[in-house]
């Protein structure tokens, strides 16, 4: 292991992974050779506890696990080691000869939910100032876009939770729909059992029984990618028993009539034929959910992850608001976040149609005023560009060189193989990032960047918390980080703007402030000194002397009128059916001990020797029916590919579904076989429901 330079003492700081952002202290060991992470409690939202990937985060910092220098492509078409100047020079010329060819928007720039805001933020204003393409997106898209979008829709403006998690335990019932938090998020997973000892109901919507649903009152298991029926039958169902909130629809909403007229074309019987869940079961879900005067809904993956993710959500939020629970006390809706700053991540810059504080591209005024933060023209910034797919399936075509900082699309991106070829079709490809990814295998040029706990730097957690977290240990010699990157990039690219992208990450923070002021997502009054100090800020946070804002839509909604809006929905199939060629449905998810592409946690011994790869579940019913094992080699195949895995059978699965885990590269990958059947309002591809056929390996 590296021996890191040992710090003066213990460093509170956050985890690497979900946007739980647990709180975390790490102690360099008494040889200096490593460090001791044990849980913080006094960080409210995990209290001291720490998952596996938690526990285990430090071994990722080891110099065995990840990159420590520059690497190269050679002529003979080896990575080969390099010095910085040498690599940065070659980004460089990479990316100058494709905007001298192709024109700026051949550029591209793809970039990560796990990065800082200070990266994120930097990484939005270095594609649109210094390279000048309207080419970047990030692999939150394939996150929470879906939800951000319904969001914005109903109340104007998007945050994961309105409301602090601590406020879960208190309430009367929980809808959670298309989430297993005991294995994305398992320090959460407290909340839930907190408000069944208090008094409270679960519902929890999945088709698999998890062990989250395990905790429930009521499971609710819809076919993959009914959820938006199932929604509108239970608003169908509130409706035709008097359940409505009339007072508060009429005072605090808009356009329940549309909403109302698409509900009552889903009645109760024909929702039962689309989802499966039987009527009964509806009834109760109703019940439970509209007696108690508190009652919240969350969502995640599941329901957004769909060609309909938008339209989904914003079912959801129609039976919220029908109901009368969001803008009200322990009540409302919210998004549970996937990646550690999934957040902060989309607020500053990193998504193709945002500019900092979760400003419009297309609103004069936000570009007038982010243009005037960074000294440049309002004319002078791009318009729109693709969304995340969009522009991976772009690669080679239109786009001819592409820089990616901290994403592994090639385990990632749906249609992985397919994408993995457009990648391969690059004339430049640049990767930075702590490991050698799958995707930065493919690279021309491959950066080594610090990670968590060697830089200083903030997240916004699934609560609209901003936290500081510390640099506690120096990097290995010969790793930079992504802001040393960006300004030395600048250097080569745009001399004249160099002094635009300080390295010192208070300094990002500061001009983020800036620019994020006024905006929906207001930093401007959160510092480095007031989140050192302790204190719990939440966005929007205008000033200094603002407390922050934990709980919103308490008074008014975000939008013109301050009231929130009905959107009228209607069930639609997901893009591809099972048919006589692919019989089955196949949904995709997370288990406990690997983290999205796996690129760092399957560099883990404790979390490898836990889930050492992928498997298939599928129902012993079905498993009797082909002639499959529990153990049995079988092939999963859809009409974009297929994968290996032993099967895992289980009675908790529907029959006519099966699940694979998304962590893993080669002949196990997952996303091989997902449809990018893109939703119209989001650009969310439809990962959570394809159809597939499967077999035994002889």
């Amino acid at each position: 292991m590296h021996t890191h330079t040992r710090p003066p003492a213990a460093t509170p700081t956050h985890c690497p992974y979900c946007a739980l952002q647990c709180g975390m202290t790490l102690t360099p060991d008494a040889s200096g050779e490593g460090v001791t992470v044990t849980g913080r409690a006094d960080f409210p939202v995990n209290r001291g506890a720490l998952c596996g990937k938690g526990q285990s985060a430090a071994e990722v910092l080891s110099a065995g696990a990840r990159l420590t220098t520059p690497l190269i492509r050679s002529a003979a078409g080896d990575l080969e080691p390099a010095g910085w100047d040498e690599a940065l020079d070659a980004i460089a010329e990479g990316l100058a000869r494709t905007r001298t060819a192709h024109g700026p928007d051949a550029c591209a720039v793809f970039g990560g939910g796990g990065l800082t805001n200070e990266k994120a933020y930097a990484l939005g204003k270095f594609a649109r100032t210094v390279l000048r393409t309207s080419q970047i997106d990030y692999n939150g898209r394939f996150c929470m876009s879906s939800a951000a979008a319904a969001g914005q829709r109903a109340f104007g403006l998007d945050r994961g939770l309105p409301f602090p998690l601590e406020d879960i335990p208190r309430t009367g019932c929980v809808i959670l729909v298309g989430s297993n938090l005991a294995e994305t998020m398992p320090p959460a997973l407290r909340y839930l059992t907190e408000l069944k000892a208090n008094g409270g109901k679960l519902i929890v919507i999945d088709p698999r029984r998890t062990r989250t649903a395990e905790q429930a009152d009521l499971h609710l298991a819809p076919r993959p990618g009914t959820d938006l029926a199932l929604a509108l039958g239970m608003l169908h169902l509130v409706v035709a028993e008097g359940r409505v909130d009339e007072e508060y629809v009429r005072e605090r909403t808009r356009g329940w009539e549309a909403a109302r007229a698409g509900a009552m074309a889903h009645w109760p019987e024909y929702v039962e034929r689309i989802t499966g869940v039987p009527l009964p079961q509806l009834r109760s879900a109703v019940g439970l959910f509209t007696e108690p005067d508190h009652a919240m809904v969350l969502t995640a993956r599941g329901p957004e992850q769909q060609s309909k993710g938008t339209d989904t959500v914003g079912a959801w939020i129609n039976l919220a608001l029908a109901t009368g629970r969001p803008g009200r006390p322990l009540s409302g809706y919210g998004c549970l976040t996937g990646q550690g700053n999934g957040q902060g991540g989309r607020e500053h810059g990193q998504k193709a149609d945002q500019l900092p504080g979760y400003r419009k591209l297309t609103d004069p005024a936000a570009r007038a005023h982010v243009a005037e933060v960074w000294g440049v023209h309002p004319d002078s910034l791009p318009g729109p560009g693709r969304s995340a797919y969009e522009l991976l399936d772009a690669l080679g075509k239109d786009i001819h060189s592409l820089l990616v900082m901290g994403s592994n699309p090639v385990v990632s991106a749906p249609r992985a193989a397919h994408i993995e070829e457009r990648l391969r079709s690059l004339d430049f490809l640049a990767v930075a990032d702590v490991v050698l990814s799958e995707t930065a295998e493919l690279a021309d040029v491959v950066l080594p960047v610090t990670q968590w706990a060697e830089e200083t730097g903030t997240t916004t957690s699934l609560e609209g918390r901003v936290l500081l977290r510390r640099r506690a240990l120096s990097p290995p010699s010969g790793v930079h980080s992504d802001l040393d990157v960006l300004h030395d990039l600048t250097t080569r690219l745009a001399p004249d703007m160099e002094k635009g992208f300080p390295t010192a990450p208070e300094e990002v923070f500061d001009e983020l402030r800036r620019a994020s002021a006024g905006g929906p997502a207001d930093y401007a009054g959160i510092s480095y000194a007031r989140l050192a100090e302790g204190e719990a800020l939440h966005w929007p946070c205008p000033d200094t002397g603002h407390a922050g804002t934990p709980r919103l839509f308490l008074d008014r909604f975000d939008t013109e009128d301050g009231r929130a809006r009905f959107v009228p929905v209607t069930h639609r199939p997901a893009a591809e059916e099972p048919d006589a060629e692919y019989p089955l449905h196949l949904t995709t998810g997370r288990v406990v001990a690997q983290y999205q592409s796996g690129a760092q946690t399957r560099r883990v011994a404790e979390l490898n020797k836990a889930a050492p790869g992928p498997f298939v579940e599928l129902h012993p019913r079905l498993a009797a029916r082909l002639g499959i094992a529990d153990g049995d080699t079988v092939t999963v195949t859809s009409r974009r590919g297929q994968a290996l895995a032993p099967a895992r059978l289980t009675p908790t699965i529907r029959p006519d579904t099966l699940f694979m885990p998304f962590h893993w590269p080669g002949a196990g990958r997952a996303n091989t076989l997902t449809n990018p059947a893109l939703d119209p309002v989001s650009g969310m591809p439809e990962f959570k429901v394809c159809a597939v056929r499967v077999a035994r390996v002889d």
